[in-house]
């Protein structure tokens, strides 16, 4: 019973002091961004494409989606260098990789959904006869 109440004024203690405890600062959003439209195989803006991108050493993958009009915006971003890349129904985008961002940039990119020159062979769920 008395180490029970050693146990509960120590958590109590600990959860007194916890507001004194700093978490690390919040990375800051930026004010860069990058604006641009998805232009799909036939030529015409891709509505509700759906838009990755990430810094260009691969940290903090975000993803957007495009308007009904193709176009899309990523606002808040820090100074960087950042990949981007398009994807809508199963067609996707090249990787625009290293667009640079100075600190209150606008970018505008567009990005063409292309058709994979090889697709990829299914795979049979049945098992191959012997």
């Amino acid at each position: 019973m008395k180490r029970a109440l050693i146990f509960l004024a120590t958590f109590i203690a600990v959860l007194v002091a916890a507001p004194d405890v700093r978490a690390e600062p919040q990375q800051s959003k930026g004010t860069a961004s990058i604006s641009g439209v998805v232009i799909g195989p036939n030529d015409k803006p891709a509505p509700h494409a759906s838009v990755s991108y990430q810094s260009s050493d691969g940290r903090a993958p975000h993803a957007v989606f495009a308007d009904a009009h193709g176009r899309f915006t990523i606002s808040q971003l820090s100074a960087d260098s950042y990949d981007i890349r398009a994807s809508a129904k199963g067609i996707f985008s090249d990787w625009q990789r290293n667009i640079p961002l100075r600190k209150g940039q606008a970018r505008s990119v567009e990005l063409h959904l292309i058709y994979a020159k090889e697709m990829p062979k299914p795979v049979s769920s049945t098992k191959p006869k012997q």
